[in-house]
């Protein structure tokens, strides 16, 4: 396996954790801060909000938005904790892996009543080593529902 898809899969692994011990109904922050700890406990480095800039037709806007979590330089995570993921949140995701140059995003939603439903990963023209597609429990369709 690749090692943003070890990454992704170790980082997904602390979220279910925590997910499974805390269950829904924290804020974004709280999820962040203990997915942040976790992961480093883990070994990984962690950068939270992290700033991304912007340019535009010679305009720069420094620290624009800030990414909730960086891990080894990579893997951009947003973090969320509402009832239900919008496409807006994937767009947001999106838009940080096109500012940072970074092929994999994961969007990881706390809110809802088991953490795997609310497991978005995000793909900036990335794509698996030997062809392969991501584990089983990384693949996820992104269906909102409309």
């Amino acid at each position: 396996m690749a090692e943003i898809d070890r990454l992704s899969a170790e980082v997904v692994d602390a979220a279910i954790r925590i997910h499974r011990k805390l269950g829904p109904g924290l804020l974004e922050s709280v999820y962040e801060t203990l997915l942040a700890a976790s992961i480093e406990r883990a070994g990984w480095k962690v950068v939270r909000q992290k700033p991304v800039d912007i340019s535009f037709e010679g305009l720069h806007f420094a620290g624009a938005f800030r990414a909730d979590l960086i891990v080894e330089d990579r893997l951009v995570v947003e973090v969320k904790s509402v009832e239900q993921l919008a496409k807006v949140h994937a767009k947001q995701l999106l838009t940080y892996l096109r500012l940072l140059d970074q092929p994999v995003g994961l969007l990881l939603n706390f809110g809802g009543e088991t953490m795997k439903d609310g497991i978005r990963r995000i793909v900036n023209g990335y794509t698996p080593a030997e062809g392969r597609s991501a584990s089983p429990r990384l693949r996820v369709k992104m269906d909102y529902g409309d």
